[in-house]
């Protein structure tokens, strides 16, 4: 077999189950066939029901066989393909299942790789297929060529430059079976449109060796009885949940083994939905944007039991202050996150999932009572809260939309202000119900991703409503994508929090830089986003004041043949509290504005 490719995960990994394959659909054809269509029935062997794609020249190929063979997956031709990653992405968090984006080489290729990125630090399965010059002209400038290998080699969790046809099939085997397992990720393929054209006959293969590439299950069992060792001594525990184990399907036995021992869980921006917020032993999300009772937790607890997270500086921050007086068990999938950050005084390579059903038998219930009551004292020491009045604030829309869909619906956030406060607010219940861009934090995110989301449960034959709430600044970035989602009948709500600013950049204006805005105010520049959502043909509503704002959101849900856009427009001056400022220890909270309102 003849590829060029890379690896960054697992080098060094205990061989455990891997994940269960889908049984392929379409396994072997005699007849001599093109690149082009095996390309196709290995998506469909591979079990893969949407494809996120934009067509160009040299995929050309592919979409000509597309046309003849009508292969039994979904093609969605997205408006651009930065949009598409984004809606694989949707996809692949709503679902649990890999997303797939197809785009041609030299721009298409480059556009996608805000997307990729994107997954990379988010650890979302999603596979790339990027089309690429005639192998003989690799290197030599052809027209609209792009080293596609090259430029995503630090993003992608493994990628491949495809030079013979007869290696089509396998290399897309293991480009799924890579993106899924493990620690899941990105995973990019290059297809020279050569490749493309040759032909040979198809077939899929059951399973390809792959040197070097292990997956790990199970914990071993001296690493689990030290981790319940050290659970049974503690005294003040807290359970802090990551991304991970929700990629993990790790929620019900997280839930179980908390409530079992009694051990409060706090959750970091992708935790969210792993366990349900409206549990007493919920502490809701930690960190910069996090609780006051959460970070304060953490700062005086003596066990971390941190599942699926990495701790990152978003949650850390600053390394030398945080958890003081903390051990810590670190569960990862991944081993170069283990001791990166934090060190782990006792490191479990594991999923997630299994070690955690490893620990429960060991453990007993515990007596963490006054651990508990101290914890409501902080809770009650520095609320949640915002100013309740007649005016439209940003946190009374997210607490409406919480009333309407009683919590029980798909959120997906852009990013900014508005993402934290739908952190904070929302309260959510269930794992995957809680969609955002948090490593890369890539303004944009929301719409298109909410589009591959509800193509997802469409799909699975969920009637969950998908929300998605955005801010003014980020929205327009991929708002292109509307008109896709209403070609699709999909019945998204679109809800705008428009504040007329950059309003996560403003607020840092405001309160570390003196009051100088500079370029953060929209409102020379912003669209009428009902008219943009007229002309991209869905639903405009709009609000300014709260009765107003309850009012479209109950319409809004009347409407479900096509995407709603609620625009919000709220406050300009609201700032996202608690927060924790850069470099700053996260016992050291800013928890209400500095100075008097001088905003004009």
């Amino acid at each position: 077999m003849t590829y060029d490719s890379h690896t960054k995960q697992n080098d060094v990994a205990t061989v455990g189950d891997a994940l269960p394959e889908p049984e392929p659909t379409l396994r072997a054809t005699q007849t001599v066939v093109s690149g082009a269509e095996i390309f196709l029935r290995s998506l469909e062997a591979e079990g893969v029901k949407i494809v996120f794609g934009h067509p160009g020249g040299a995929v050309i190929k592919i979409y000509d066989e597309m046309a003849r063979i009508k292969p039994s997956f979904e093609h969605v031709l997205v408006r651009h393909e930065q949009g598409g990653t984004h809606a694989a992405e949707g996809y692949a968090k709503a679902t649990g299942k890999v997303g797939t984006v197809l785009v041609t080489s030299g721009p298409g290729a480059t556009n996608t790789v805000t997307g990729i990125a994107d997954a990379y630090m988010d650890s979302v399965p999603i596979v790339v297929f990027t089309g690429q010059v005639p192998t003989h002209l690799i290197g030599n400038d052809a027209f609209q060529e792009c080293d596609a290998i090259g430029v995503t080699r630090s993003i992608t969790k493994h990628s491949f430059l495809v030079r013979n046809v007869e290696d089509l099939a396998p290399t897309i085997w293991q480009a799924y079976h890579i993106a899924r397992t493990g620690r899941p990720g990105p995973v990019l393929v290059d297809l020279p449109k050569d490749v493309l054209l040759a032909e040979a006959p198809f077939y899929y293969p059951e399973s390809v060796p792959m040197r070097g590439y292990a997956l790990v299950g199970k914990g071993r069992q001296e690493k689990i009885e030290r981790a319940a060792s050290m659970i049974r001594q503690s005294k003040r525990p807290v359970l802090y949940v990551g991304g991970g184990a929700v990629n993990g399907n790790a929620s019900e036995v997280l839930t179980r083994l908390a409530r079992h021992a009694r051990i409060p869980v706090t959750t970091t921006l992708h935790g969210l939905g792993a366990f349900p917020e409206d549990d007493p032993l919920s502490l809701r999300m930690l960190g910069m944007h996090g609780t006051w009772w959460a970070n304060q937790a953490v700062q005086h607890c003596d066990l971390i039991i941190a599942a699926g997270a990495r701790f990152d500086d978003r949650v850390t921050g600053k390394l030398d202050s945080w958890a003081p007086h903390a051990k810590v068990i670190h569960i990862e999938i991944d081993q170069s996150c283990i001791s990166k950050n934090v060190f782990a005084d006792c490191a479990i390579l594991g999923n997630v999932r299994e070690v955690l059903e490893q620990i429960l038998p060991l453990i007993k219930p515990k007596d963490t009572t006054e651990w508990l009551r101290e914890i409501d004292h902080w809770r009650q020491e520095c609320p949640l809260d915002y100013q309740r009045d007649d005016k439209l604030r940003a946190q009374g829309v997210i607490e409406a939309l919480r009333e309407k869909t009683s919590g029980n619906a798909v959120i997906l956030t852009d990013v900014g202000q508005h993402q934290m406060w739908t952190a904070q607010w929302f309260r959510f219940l269930h794992p995957r119900t809680h969609i955002t861009s948090g490593g890369l934090g890539t303004m944009g995110f929301g719409m298109p991703a909410a589009m591959g989301a509800a193509f997802g449960l469409r799909e699975m034959g969920s009637e969950l409503p998908i929300v998605c709430i955005s801010g003014d600044g980020g929205f327009v970035m991929n708002a292109q994508e509307m008109s896709v989602a209403a070609a699709h009948g999909l019945p998204l709500k679109l809800a705008v929090i428009n504040n007329r600013f950059l309003g996560m950049v403003r607020q840092w204006q405001e309160l570390f830089h003196e009051e100088r805005y500079s370029h953060t105010d929209l409102t020379d520049t912003n669209p009428d986003f009902v008219k943009l959502a007229e002309a991209n043909y869905c639903v405009g509503l709009r609000a300014r004041t709260p009765e107003e704002a309850r009012a479209i959101i109950d319409e809004a849900f009347t409407i479900n043949d096509r995407p709603v856009l609620m625009e919000f427009q709220v406050e300009k001056q609201e700032m996202v509290f608690p927060m924790v400022p850069a470099g700053a220890a996260t016992g050291e909270m800013i928890t209400k504005r500095l100075t008097p309102d001088s905003f004009v």
